[in-house]
């Protein structure tokens, strides 16, 4: 497998399906990308029906949540067969929830949760949605953590191309190194000059980034250093001016969002392709 794909494909994904936009505002996956959950909205176009993108989804993302928006009207689709069906073939491999605008009467909350919860059995459970969107926020937030959405990984690591670099001074001597791949807490790097010695715990103040045309600089901590075949990779922790851990308040939120292009782009991409694919044999008559 393509190294590049391998990473996309790496850790638990949460897709959002057919969602009501004004109550799940696209921007509210770069906010969960910094809780650790990756995350997309998936809808329908005429590329690709929205039920194969679904069985797309599952077949190649391993490790998955699933929420359906159930009161967006998609033709051809009964939202109550197709998720009975998807958990009844599929209830090893993903995880399932139901997102649904608040019924008019209790009795028919009720109901719906009876049916999604008990007589189906998806395991994310029901959650009503609010016409305040910051209360939505919250709700599903909660609800991912509780089903581990973020897998095995505390924070989403965005993979580096050699536009990428690092620059900085250490013991007199200017440094330059190609960033590997970036999170909120940490970077991995190669140094380009050698031998390159540092002891493990150096605090190295003021370090210029430059991830994919953005710049910043920030204090760093060497924490482990990893012997490759050819080359050592030097790992640092982010560390704050005022010397605690992670990155300072004006950074935090540009790195965030430049992680979460990075991340959820190579997905998209990955995602578009398969649609595209799929969609073209429907349409030659090759499924």
């Amino acid at each position: 497998m393509d190294e590049k794909v391998k990473n996309i494909l790496d850790g638990r994904k949460t897709f959002f399906i057919a969602p009501d936009l004004s109550l799940l505002p696209e921007n509210y996956l770069e906010d969960y990308l910094e809780h650790g959950y990756e995350a997309y909205i998936i809808t329908d176009d005429a590329v690709c029906p929205l039920q194969n993108k679904i069985e797309i989804i599952i077949s190649v993302f391993k490790d998955s949540i699933l929420f359906f928006y159930i009161d967006t009207k998609v033709p051809g689709l009964d939202w109550e067969k197709l998720i009975k069906n998807l958990q009844a073939k599929y209830a090893d491999r993903i995880l399932i929830g139901v997102l649904y605008t608040k019924r008019k009467t209790e009795i028919e909350q009720r109901n719906l949760e009876k049916y999604y919860l008990f007589d189906v059995g998806i395991q994310c459970g029901c959650i009503a949605m609010e016409y305040q969107k910051s209360k939505n926020f919250t709700l599903i937030d909660r609800v991912l953590f509780e089903n581990q959405a973020s897998g095995r990984r505390k924070n989403i690591r965005a993979i580096c191309d050699d536009s990428c670099k690092i620059t900085f001074n250490y013991n007199g001597k200017n440094y330059n190194g190609r960033i590997q791949d970036i999170s909120m807490s940490h970077f991995s790097c190669l140094i380009d000059q050698h031998p390159f010695e540092m002891p493990v715990f150096t605090k190295v103040p003021g370090i210029l980034f430059i991830v994919q045309g953005i710049h910043f600089r920030s204090d760093a901590i060497l924490s482990i250093q990893r012997k490759t075949e050819n080359e050592t990779l030097q790992v640092f922790l982010f560390s704050r001016f005022d010397g605690m851990a992670g990155l300072d308040t004006e950074t935090r939120p540009r790195l965030l969002t430049k992680i979460y292009q990075m991340v959820t782009d190579d997905g998209k991409e990955l995602l578009r392709g398969m649609f595209e694919t799929y969609g073209k044999r429907l349409r030659d008559g090759t499924k």
